[in-house]
């Protein structure tokens, strides 16, 4: 194999196999980072004088080239080639001669990937907070639209108290905002820029960092070079977190919807298209939408920990370990948004079921809304709450004739508007536009 790190001498075919592991298949999901990287860098180095202004226009218009082949599916990472920095590399010394050449200049593979999987990251960020948008929104349309449908409530899988469908699907709607609130954090983490301090311990070339940081619409550079590399495997824990904190919502979300399909809870239901049958028993109809979205989101709940297992012990500077996390955080955005998407499928296509509380096995749900109409009556809580359990006891108990939960967030003030104006901070606190625009301007 030829590597832009190579001397003289041919590494064994084998132990090259190894080292490379998956990345060829990896890189793909980073390579048009990579040329955004490069285009930065290069009119930097331009503003430096290491590159002139002929050199400059040449090798920007066929970095956008190779942009738009990627774009298209054209670029490949082609046997014999390490990584996608040595493709992109190979295809402008092969394509532009000498001058190919002179792109690496200040920079070493350390710092590419790393602005690499920061601007991958950040990208998949912007594409998980559009799909939280789209599941809140329909959360709180499903919530208003089914909140008059009471649901059995429960606490250690016994029949609690009375809830209702608009206040589960609110409960998730509400949810997702928590989880906004930490991918803002971990989005402020990622979007930090670490080009330039090359191996770790920065460059004797003038290198102009605030430039590239400005160029890549980072909202910040980090600044010391031995913490830019030092953010390779925090930055991925700390993104992890967050997937797993979207993954523990829609986990539980599914977990519900498994039960409350199944016969024996009976709460919803959804068109026969959308739910799986058995090879054996005619009258089966599966949850595998809710089941697999259930072990995916288990999946990714334990990628922090597969990160930390992974980077412990390591001490500062680059190590070869940090290759696997590619392995690990690439394919959970994908995942974790075919998750959102697809329990975005299911919920806009759930029937729920009327009148539930009227059977006879839930009446006792409504035993804390006698001892509460007791309460009111003025008999003291204890001796109502002793009272209802005497009638609960000698099959006495009747049913409350309503339920008149009236507080913020209860069956019957589920306070939509205000969970909407919480979510619209939250989603105001990103700024997706002015990175966008930057990169639109490194391509023009």
């Amino acid at each position: 194999m030829s590597t832009l790190w190579a001397k003289d001498s041919i590494i064994n075919h084998q132990i090259e196999q190894f080292t490379t592991g998956k990345d060829r298949e990896l890189d793909l999901y980073l390579a048009k980072f990579d040329v955004l990287g490069s285009i930065a860098h290069i009119i930097m180095l331009e503003s430096i004088e290491l590159l002139t202004k002929q050199e400059l226009t040449i090798l920007r218009a066929e970095l956008v080239k190779i942009y738009g082949e990627i774009e298209t599916g054209k670029f490949k990472i082609e046997q014999g080639v390490e990584d996608v920095h040595s493709q992109v590399e190979f295809i402008l010394t092969q394509r532009l001669g000498d001058v190919g050449k002179k792109i690496h200049s200040g920079r070493s593979r350390n710092d590419q990937v790393l602005v690499d999987l920061k601007l991958f990251m950040r990208d998949k960020l912007e594409q998980l907070v559009g799909n939280i948008g789209k599941l809140f929104t329909l959360l709180q349309s499903q919530s208003e639209k089914f909140k008059d449908d009471l649901l059995p409530g429960y606490t250690h899988f016994q029949v609690a108290m009375p809830s209702s469908f608009g206040l589960w699907f609110g409960a998730y709607a509400e949810a997702l905002i928590d989880d906004l609130i930490v991918i803002k954090g971990a989005y402020k983490v990622v979007n930090k820029n670490p080009l330039g301090s090359a191996a770790g311990y920065g460059s004797s070339f003038p290198l102009n960092r605030i430039f590239t940081t400005n160029l890549l619409g980072f909202d910040e550079l980090n600044y010391n070079v031995v913490y830019a590399q030092m953010t390779r495997g925090k930055s991925d824990l700390i993104v992890a977190n967050t997937l797993a904190s979207v993954a523990y919502t829609l986990n539980k979300m599914a977990t519900d919807m498994v039960l409350y399909v199944s016969q024996n809870f009976n709460f919803v239901s959804f068109p026969e298209e959308l739910m799986e049958g058995s090879s054996i028993m005619p009258h089966k109809k599966n949850p595998d939408v809710f089941e697999l979205i259930r072990a995916k989101t288990n999946r990714i709940k334990a990628l922090p920990n597969d990160i930390h297992l992974l980077t412990t012990n390591m001490a500062s500077g680059y190590h070869r370990d940090w290759q696997i996390l590619k392995e690990v955080i690439i394919p959970a955005f994908d995942e974790l948004n075919d998750c959102m998407e697809m329990a975005n499928v299911m919920l806009s296509n759930v029937k729920v079921r009327k009148e539930i509380e009227q059977e006879d096995k839930y009446k006792y749900m409504f035993s804390v809304e006698r001892v509460n109409e007791l309460v009111l009556q003025g008999v003291p809580f204890r001796d109502a709450y002793k009272m209802v359990g005497k009638e609960i006891a000698d099959d006495t108990f009747a049913i409350a004739e309503t339920v008149t939960h009236t507080h913020e967030g209860s069956i019957g003030n589920l306070s939509t508007a205000r969970i909407k104006i919480m979510f619209d901070k939250a989603m105001s606190k990103f700024d997706f536009e002015r990175k966008n625009e930057c990169i639109d301007r490194l391509l023009a």
